[in-house]
């Protein structure tokens, strides 16, 4: 699905490496960069591909996700804000499934920055009643930085909850996501992990006292991603593994075998923004090529 996005027809060029194209029933602003290509959804700022050059796809897109508005999009990175989880209606927020404002770009030989703003309207206060401004920055080059910054008076738990693309879930393990956790698959049960976190069933993992870098290791395609986070108080792991994969409409049966969510959150520690002082959350991805 991620290929497909660059050969959709340009509806309005921006500059010589950023236009704006359709995909179904949304618009995606698309980067075409001698570095990169990359893709983001003005609904929800959602980063649908971010693709290093020489590289394969690092993000996973489900081929069954709906492009239409006020649907949430399956893959990529949606942002949760300002919940995570089903603490509120719609589950993870309503941030993913809002239209945002393309509001800046620049470039440069090192890459794009492209910058997404939301402000709160009829539709958030009916949601949650309060005045914000919430923007996302991604830089896009041989790496990728994605940045949430939130302006207003308020508490949040929020996540950039980041797909990535594998090639079998059978041989990939996750360094770095500290010993503490909290297994939603267990009902909020807490444990310690031992080594590194492979997937032998389903995974839905907060992991609450976190290293600063975790490193996805995918034997299958011989690379390996470093996600490093920012502002953090928490990683969240998750693999709907094959029965959960099965039941999800916008996700094929056997799609748990090539994706895994390493996900930079805000969760057992809320954020706090105030006046003159936004909170802030981001995530720095790698590729590497094991030695």
């Amino acid at each position: 699905m991620n290929q497909h996005i660059f050969t959709l027809p340009v509806i309005k060029p921006i500059t010589a490496t950023i236009s704006e194209r359709q995909l179904d029933q949304l618009p995606v602003i698309v980067v075409d960069h001698p570095l990169c290509h990359a893709a983001v959804a003005l609904q929800g700022a959602h980063l649908l591909a971010w693709q290093p050059a020489g590289e394969q796809p690092v993000l996973w897109l489900s081929a069954n996700s709906a492009y239409e508005p006020g649907t949430a999009i399956r893959g990529g990175v949606p942002i949760c804000w300002p919940w995570f989880g089903p603490a509120g209606k719609p589950s993870h927020g309503f941030a993913r499934n809002m239209p945002w404002e393309f509001t800046d770009h620049s470039e440069t030989p090192e890459g794009v920055t492209l910058t997404f703003t939301l402000k709160d309207n009829p539709q958030s206060r009916k949601l949650w009643p309060h005045a914000f401004t919430l923007v996302a920055r991604f830089t896009l080059g041989a790496t990728c930085h994605i940045e949430l910054e939130s302006s207003g008076d308020f508490t949040t738990t929020a996540a950039l909850h980041s797909y990535f693309e594998i090639g079998d879930i059978d041989a990939v393990a996750v360094r770095g996501l500290g010993n503490h956790y909290i297994d939603k698959v267990r009902d909020g049960i807490e444990g310690e992990q031992q080594g590194d976190l492979t997937f032998p069933g389903r995974v839905d993992r907060v992991y609450t006292q976190p290293q600063a870098t975790s490193l996805i290791l995918d034997s299958a395609l011989n690379r390996e991603i470093e996600v490093e986070h920012h502002q953090h108080s928490d990683v969240i792991a998750w693999n709907p593994g094959a029965e959960l994969s099965a039941s999800m409409a916008d996700m094929a049966d056997d799609s748990y075998k090539t994706m895994v969510c390493v996900e930079t959150g805000c969760v057992s520690t809320p954020q706090v923004s105030k006046p003159g002082q936004p909170a802030r959350l981001a995530t720095t991805l790698r590729v590497r090529r094991p030695a």
